[in-house]
C-alpha cells in the first residue's frame, strides 16, 4: 500500500475523513496486571572531609547507609471503542531514602520518589486516555501487558495519548536502559541526564502527546505540566504560559540484519526558574551565599538527546546516550545534570542456560555547566547537590546488574554501582553501593 503524506494526515483529521482500519485478529477488550518492587542498597562509609546533609548543606552522608524502596502498582486497562483505550494505575509507595536524595547528580535508585516516607502512601499514578488511528501498511502484533491491550496496530498510524502518565513511557524510551524495576538503576542510565523532563515531586505527570508512526520513522510531539514549584508535587495549571514541551524523532534500522534505532529529541521548559547567574549577582551584592530561590522569575531552559540502541545478536544489545541542557537555570523536575554522556552493554544468558537472565553493564559522564560550577563553589545549594564549597570534576559513574528469573513472575537482581567525584566534587568519596532487587509481575 502507498504511504499518506503527513499533511495528507491532518487534513483527514479536519475534514472527518481518517479512518481506522481493524487489523487485530484477536482484540482483548480489557486487561489487569500488578507489578511490585523492592529495592535495598547499602552504602559503606566514604571519605568526607566537610560538608554533612542538613538543612544548607545537601551532600550525601559520610556514614554507611542502608535505604530500601518498595511500590506495588496495579494497572487496570479497557478497550472503549475501535482504537481508544482506557489505563488506570494506583499505587503505593515506601522508602527510607539514602541521604535524604542528596548529594548525586546521578541518584542511585531510579524506583524512589522525593518526598517519599517509610510510612507507605497511596495515590494515583496514571489515569489516561489512548487513540490510535491504525492508517496504511503492515499489520503488527501488540501483545498484552501493563499499559496495553492485546490486539495489532498499522505500521502507518497516529497515536494521541492524554491524561496523567509517566513522560517516559512515551519519549526516551530505550530497549536496554530505561527501566529501573527491571534494568539499570541510575537516574544517569535510566533516561538522559540532562533531560530535565516534566514531572511531579512523584515523577508523574499530566499533559498530552500525540505520535505519527511512519514504517520505520516515528515522530512525536508532547506538552506536559510543570510543578508549580521545583520537585513539588502540585502542578500549574497556565498550561499555556507554564510548560514542557519536547519532540522526539526515532529512526528504526537494521545493520547486519540485526535491529537498532536512534533517536533525537529536542525540549523547553518554560516556568518560574532561580538563574544561577542573578544568585550569584544577588549574594555579591548583598554579601550573601547565593541562593536560587529567591531570584525565581519567568525563564526558559532548553535542551536536547541524541541516543542509540543496538543489537549485535540475539543475546547482546548496546546503547548510547547524549545529553545536553543549557545550565543556566535550577534543575526542575529530574536530575542535577547540565550535560551527560553514558552507555553500557546488556547480555541475555542464553550462552549459560539462563536465557531470562541479563548481565548489563553501564557507564555514565555526568557534567555541569560554568556557571552552575560557580554557584556551587560559592556555597550555593540546588535541591539535591551542595556541599557548602567544591573541588570541581567530572562525576563519574559504574553500574553493573545480573537479573535472574527464579520463575514465571519473580526476577532477582545484584546490583552494584561505583560512584567517582559525587554531586562532581573530588574531595568526597568515591562511593560503592550495593543493591538487592525483587521484582514481581501478575
Amino acid at each position: 500500500m502507498k504511504n499518506i503524506p503527513l499533511y495528507s494526515l491532518v487534513s483527514m483529521i479536519l475534514t472527518g475523513s481518517l479512518y481506522a482500519q481493524d487489523y487485530a485478529t484477536t482484540l482483548e477488550p480489557w486487561n489487569a496486571s500488578l507489578q511490585t518492587t523492592s529495592i535495598w542498597q547499602y552504602k559503606p562509609s566514604i571519605n568526607a572531609p566537610y560538608g554533612v546533609y542538613g538543612d544548607n548543606i545537601h551532600s550525601i552522608l559520610p556514614e554507611s547507609e542502608s535505604t530500601y524502596s518498595v511500590s506495588i502498582s496495579p494497572t487496570f486497562g479497557v478497550r472503549a471503542w475501535d482504537g481508544g483505550e482506557i489505563y488506570f494505575t494506583p499505587e503505593m509507595f515506601s522508602t527510607k531514602m539514602m541521604s535524604g536524595m542528596t548529594g548525586l547528580g546521578g541518584l542511585s535508585n531510579g524506583e524512589n520518589q522525593r518526598g517519599g516516607s517509610e510510612k507507605p502512601k497511596s495515590y494515583i499514578a496514571k489515569l489516561f486516555f489512548r487513540q490510535t488511528w491504525n492508517l496504511e501498511g503492515d499489520s503488527t502484533t501488540v501483545a498484552s501487558g501493563a499499559g496495553q491491550l492485546a490486539g495489532s496496530v498499522s505500521s502507518q498510524r497516529i497515536v494521541l495519548t492524554v491524561g496523567k502518565l509517566a513522560l517516559p513511557d512515551i519519549f526516551d524510551n530505550n530497549k536496554y536502559s530505561h527501566n529501573p524495576r527491571t534494568q539499570f538503576m541510575n537516574w544517569s542510565l535510566m533516561s538522559g541526564g540532562a533531560y530535565d523532563y516534566a514531572a511531579d515531586i512523584r515523577g508523574y505527570d499530566q499533559g498530552m502527546a500525540l505520535e505519527y508512526y511512519d514504517y520505520d520513522w516515528v515522530y512525536r510531539i508532547g506538552r506536559f505540566k510543570e510543578p508549580i514549584i521545583p520537585n513539588g508535587l502540585a502542578l500549574d495549571s497556565h498550561f499555556l504560559t507554564h510548560y514542557g514541551d519536547q519532540i522526539e524523532v526515532e529512526h528504526a534500522h537494521s545493520i547486519a540484519s540485526q535491529p537498532g534505532k536512534i533517536r533525537a529529541l529536542v525540549f523547553l521548559n518554560k516556568m518560574q526558574m532561580g538563574s544561577y547567574s542573578d544568585a550569584i549577582i544577588l549574594g555579591q551584592a548583598s554579601s550573601e551565599t547565593p541562593d536560587q530561590t529567591l531570584v525565581r522569575n519567568e525563564h526558559t531552559k532548553s535542551g536536547y538527546e541524541v541516543g542509540f540502541e543496538q543489537s549485535l545478536s540475539d543475546d547482546i544489545g548496546v546503547f548510547g546516550r547524549y545529553s545536553w541542557c543549557d545550565g543556566k537555570t535550577e534543575m526542575y523536575s529530574f536530575a542535577e545534570i547540565d550535560e551527560s554522556l553514558s552507555g553500557g552493554v546488556s547480555i541475555q544468558g542464553t550462552n549459560w542456560k539462563r536465557k531470562d537472565d541479563t548481565f548489563g553493564i553501564a557507564v555514565a559522564l555526568n557534567n555541569l555547566s560554568k556557571i552552575h560550577r560557580e554557584y556551587l563553589a560559592q556555597g550555593g545549594m540546588d535541591f539535591m547537590i551542595g556541599d557548602g564549597k567544591i573541588n570541581y570534576h567530572q562525576e563519574q559513574i559504574l553500574e553493573t546488574y545480573y537479573s535472574a528469573r527464579i520463575n514465571k513472575n519473580i526476577w532477582m537482581s545484584l546490583d552494584y554501582q561505583h560512584i567517582i567525584n559525587p554531586a562532581y566534587n573530588s574531595d568526597r568519596g568515591p562511593i560503592n553501593i550495593y543493591g538487592i532487587r525483587l521484582h514481581m509481575e501478575f
